[in-house]
């Protein structure tokens, strides 16, 4: 337990300790949510994977690229920008909105690329990663695979202050075969129906987010809203792992993700909320259980889960959040035991020097109903000294009772006490306006606990290689 303790105070203490010569060149933006827009004007919403938007000379959006990397940022004027588009669910800067209905910092880079037809505002974004990991040890493996996303939205605001889109997510993830691809210490869902995966990140359904929402600005900084998906994000923790600032980079799946976000693929939500200038106040219903081995199918059923979630960005730099939810027969596998879960993250983004710097420190906790209480922590950083290099890291520790022999203990075993520690860097080509190629590796150090050991052959390796096509 001590090592666990050690790491866990580590990756609550880096986002802080890293981001504090960034902090040094922060400026009050206190009151900087936009005031709704006028008549004249039609602010587009985020795509809310990781968009953005910018002003042309008149005024009007730019719909051209718009891809903040290629920037010089000691120039951009981010009060113009954030003024200038609103977002999908109120009066604040559009590059706040993440995925579902979570928020990001309003500084974080964003690339879209946007095009007005008519009464609405479309955008849309593609990243594809070709990627190869290596596992070591007797439970690792080989293999190559096809990981990302592709998203689009559409927004048409209305004079009475209304606003409403439609967002559409899909992923390339089930191309990648069942069983996923390898993942020391990672656990959850299955690939046949009756075994779960172990050491395997599971592939994400085809369908990721199709939802439609409609928001109402009652005054210069109050708004309400309702989101529905099928599927959908409701409102627990921060934004799934492929949005976060920090986190988009990378082509893996943290080990934490079935205590932060794994609800990000919900099969059926329906969020109700509230906002008050940089506070968001909301509440979600929705299916609890996990979606099963079928990745190309929509399924329905009860929404019988429940979710609330307090967010609150005090700067353009910060997003800070606090949930709990309540779900119900979460796993397939094991449709008796329910789930209570906890979570708190802090997103931290700043542009420094010709890049930027993005930081995320979270927390989370699972108690099910079987009297099993499993903490988790995560730390991740991305880097960018310039516009086309980026060095990221990912610091992350879990209680887990899955990793164990199953042969003798079943699903689940005695509870350990796993870590990792991923350190990359990827470098961006750009072939066109909209089209960059990035090259990526990354090594990952394992750390298991003593009854593990055994089983991992020690604390084993991990080594990734990409390529990443991102479209926009």
């Amino acid at each position: 337990m001590s090592r666990l303790a050690l790491i866990a105070s580590a990756i609550l203490l880096a986002p802080s300790a890293l981001s504090l010569p960034a902090m040094a060149q922060e400026h009050d933006h206190a009151g900087h949510a936009p005031q709704p827009p006028a008549e004249t004007t039609k602010p587009a919403a985020e795509d809310h994977s990781q968009h953005g938007g910018h002003a042309g000379p008149d005024g009007q959006p730019d719909h051209g690229q718009m891809d903040h990397s290629q920037m010089d940022h000691s120039r951009m004027d981010h009060g113009a920008d954030h003024s200038t588009h609103a977002g999908a669910l109120g009066a604040y800067p559009m590059t706040r909105d993440s995925s579902g209905t979570a928020w990001r910092p309003d500084a974080a880079p964003h690339v879209m690329r946007m095009h007005e037809v008519g009464d609405w505002t479309l955008m849309g974004h593609a990243t594809l990663d070709f990627a190869y990991t290596s596992q070591s040890g007797p439970r690792g493996d080989d293999k190559g695979f096809l990981a990302g996303m592709v998203m689009g939205s559409a927004q048409r605001r209305f004079e009475d202050g209304g606003a409403l889109t439609f967002r559409g997510s899909l992923s390339p993830d089930p191309l990648m075969g069942k069983t996923g691809y390898p993942l020391l210490l990672a656990a959850g869902e299955t690939a046949d129906g009756a075994e779960p995966l172990i050491d395997r990140q599971h592939p994400h359904d085809l369908f990721m987010e199709l939802s439609a929402t409609y928001s109402r600005q009652l005054d210069a900084n109050q708004s309400v809203f309702v989101y529905a998906g099928l599927p959908g994000e409701p409102a627990f923790g921060p934004g799934a792992f492929m949005h976060r600032p920090a986190a988009e980079v990378n082509p893996e799946a943290p080990i934490t993700h079935h205590w932060l976000d794994s609800t990000h693929i919900s099969f059926g939500v329906l969020t109700a909320g509230y906002i008050n200038g940089d506070v968001k106040i909301e509440a979600s219903r929705f299916r609890g259980r996990e979606p099963d081995q079928d990745r190309y199918d929509i399924e329905t059923g009860e929404l019988d889960s429940s979710a609330v979630r307090l967010s609150w960005n005090p700067t353009e730099n910060w997003a800070l959040q606090a949930s709990w939810a309540d779900v119900i027969s979460p796993e397939q596998l094991e449709p008796d035991v329910d789930a209570v879960k906890w979570s708190a993250s802090a997103l931290y983004s700043q542009k420094f020097g010709d890049g930027d710097i993005s930081l995320t420190g979270s927390f989370a906790r699972k108690d099910t109903s079987d009297g099993v209480v499993l903490d988790a922590w995560l730390a991740e950083t991305a880097y960018r000294p310039n516009p086309d290099w980026t060095i990221y890291s990912r610091l992350e520790a879990i209680e887990t009772n899955e990793l164990g022999d199953h042969a003798d203990h079943g699903h689940h075993g005695d509870i350990e006490n796993v870590a990792r520690f991923t350190l990359g860097a990827s470098r961006d080509f750009r072939l066109s306006d909209s089209v960059v190629i990035a090259l990526g590796a990354a090594a990952t150090q394992n750390w298991t606990s003593g009854a593990l050991s055994p089983l991992y052959d020690g604390d084993p390796i991990g080594l990734l290689g990409y390529v990443r096509v991102k479209i926009s």
